[in-house]
C-alpha cells in the first residue's frame, strides 16, 4: 500500500527540533526525505549521543526518533562546487525545508529566490522563531521564548505560583506541525498553478494561533486570563484530583455528566438542586471541589476510572509515560512502534497520528548514518558515475 506523499520528494535541511520534527511527520507520511548534511553532521546528531541511558550505538534519542524515514547525503554547502551540486539536486525534488537562524538561508544561496531559478516549480519553508518579517525578524528563538512570548506560559501553572512552560515543547513542535500544513497547502496549490512558493513558519505566530477563543475573549472582555492550574474558567467540577494512588482527572461539562458524577458518589450533599444547572455549581465551586476531592481520595484511580464510566462521567488518568505508553489505546492505535538503528538495535518510539483509510501503511526505516545515502542519491537521482561521485568526494564536496 503506498502513503499519501510518496512520490514527493523533499530535501531536509533542518536541524534540532522544530525543522526536524516537521520533515519527520512528512517522511512518516511517505516523501522521500533526502537530508542534506554539513560536514561532521548536522547539529541533532550530537545531542545525547553519549549519554549512556539514552542513546543506541552514539545516537541519541532526538536524532533516533526525528531522523527516522529520512536518507542522509553529505554536501558541503559553503564549497561552491558543493552548492552548485545542491542547485542541481533541487531540480529533480519538491520541497526544500530549513529551520536556519534568520537570514542565513540567503547567505548559503538556499532561500527561495536563490532555487527557483533552478526550478520554477520549488517549495521553499523555512521555520523561524519570530518569522521573516517584524521588528523582532533578526533576533534567535528557542522553545521556551516562542512559548513565553505567545502567552501561554502566562495561563500555565497555579495562581500564586510562577508562571510554567508546558512540559512538551510545544514551542517547537507547534512551529514544526504549522511547517507540515504550510508544505501540504503549498504542495495543493501547485497542482493549479504549477508554480512552487515559499512558507515563512514563525514559532511565534504559531503559539498565537494556539490561543484561539481564549484570545478572542480578551478581545471582547478586555479581561487577562490569569493561571488557573487545572481548573476550569467555567466548568465545575474540571480538575485533576488525587486518589489514593494516582491523579485522576474529573471534566463535567454537561448537566448530564454532574448527575452521572452524583450517582456514582451517592453523597445526599450533592444532590443539592443547586448544583443540577451550571451557574449553580459555578457559584459553590470551592464546596464542590472540596468535596470531589474528599471523596475520590478514598479509593484507587482505577476503581474510580470504572465507576466513572460505567456512569458515563467524563474522566481520565493522569499518566506518567510508563502508564500512557503501555495505555490500551494507544497500543491499539499502532502509537507505540518499533524502529530499528542501523546497527540493527531495536528503538520504541511514538508512532503516526495521522491515520487514513486507503493510504496509512505505516513503516518506519532507520534513522541514516552520515552521508550513507550520498552515493544512491548522487547516482540514481542526478545520474552521476561512481568515478564522478569518487572525484567530488576526494575534493570534500561530498562525503
Amino acid at each position: 500500500m503506498s502513503k499519501p506523499l510518496s512520490g514527493t520528494t523533499i530535501v531536509d535541511l533542518t536541524h534540532m527540533l522544530s525543522g526536524p520534527y516537521c520533515t519527520m511527520v512528512l517522511a512518516d507520511l511517505g516523501a522521500r526525505m533526502i537530508k542534506v548534511e554539513p560536514p561532521g553532521g548536522e547539529a541533532t546528531r550530537k545531542l545525547l549521543a553519549k549519554d549512556p541511558k539514552n542513546s543506541v550505538r552514539g545516537m541519541g534519542a532526538y536524532y533516533l526518533t526525528l531522523n527516522r524515514n529520512k536518507e542522509s547525503v553529505g554536501i558541503d554547502l559553503k564549497n561552491s562546487k558543493g552548492l552548485a551540486l545542491f542547485y542541481e539536486l533541487c531540480q529533480h525534488v519538491d520541497i526544500v525545508i530549513n529551520n536556519f537562524g534568520p537570514g542565513v538561508p540567503k547567505r548559503l544561496g538556499v532561500d527561495f529566490e536563490s532555487l527557483s531559478r533552478h526550478n520554477p516549480r520549488i517549495i521553499t519553508c523555512s521555520i523561524t522563531g519570530f518569522g521573516e518579517s517584524g521588528p523582532a525578524a533578526n533576533r534567535p528563538a528557542f522553545d521556551q521564548i516562542a512559548q513565553g512570548m505567545g502567552g501561554g506560559m502566562s495561563i500555565t501553572g497555579y495562581p500564586d505560583g510562577e508562571p510554567l512552560r508546558a512540559g512538551i515543547p510545544i514551542g517547537d513542535l507547534g512551529g514544526g506541525l504549522f511547517g507540515v500544513v504550510g508544505v501540504l497547502a503549498a504542495l495543493n496549490s501547485r497542482h493549479h498553478t504549477g508554480r512552487g512558493q515559499h512558507i515563512d513558519i514563525s514559532m511565534l505566530d504559531a503559539q498565537i494561533s494556539l490561543l484561539n477563543y481564549m484570545a478572542t475573549m480578551y478581545f471582547l472582555s478586555g479581561e487577562i486570563p490569569q493561571r488557573l492550574g487545572n481548573g476550569h474558567f467555567a466548568h465545575v467540577p474540571y480538575n485533576t484530583f488525587r486518589t489514593q494512588d494516582r491523579w485522576i482527572i474529573v471534566a463535567v461539562v454537561a448537566d448530564g455528566g454532574w448527575l452521572g458524577l452524583v450517582d456514582a458518589f451517592d453523597v445526599e450533599d450533592l444532590r443539592s438542586k443547586e448544583f443540577l444547572t451550571q451557574p449553580g455549581r459555578w457559584k459553590n465551586r470551592e464546596y464542590i471541589n472540596q468535596r470531589v476531592a474528599e471523596i475520590l481520595a478514598t479509593r484507587s484511580c482505577d476503581f474510580w476510572l470504572d465507576l466513572l464510566a460505567k456512569h458515563k462521567v467524563p474522566c481520565a488518568p493522569v499518566n506518567d509515560f510508563e502508564h500512557a505508553l503501555s495505555d490500551a489505546q494507544v497500543r491499539a492505535r499502532n502509537m507505540v512502534v518499533d524502529v530499528k538503528h542501523p546497527g540493527g538495535d531495536i528503538v520504541r518510539m511514538p508512532g503516526n497520528p495521522v491515520k487514513l483509510s486507503e493510504t496509512s501503511a505505516d513503516t518506519f526505516d532507520p534513522p541514516p548514518l552520515l552521508g550513507q545515502d550520498t552515493d544512491t542519491v548522487l547516482s540514481n537521482l542526478l545520474g552521476k558515475s561512481g568515478a564522478e561521485v569518487a572525484t567530488l568526494r576526494a575534493e570534500g564536496v561530498v562525503f
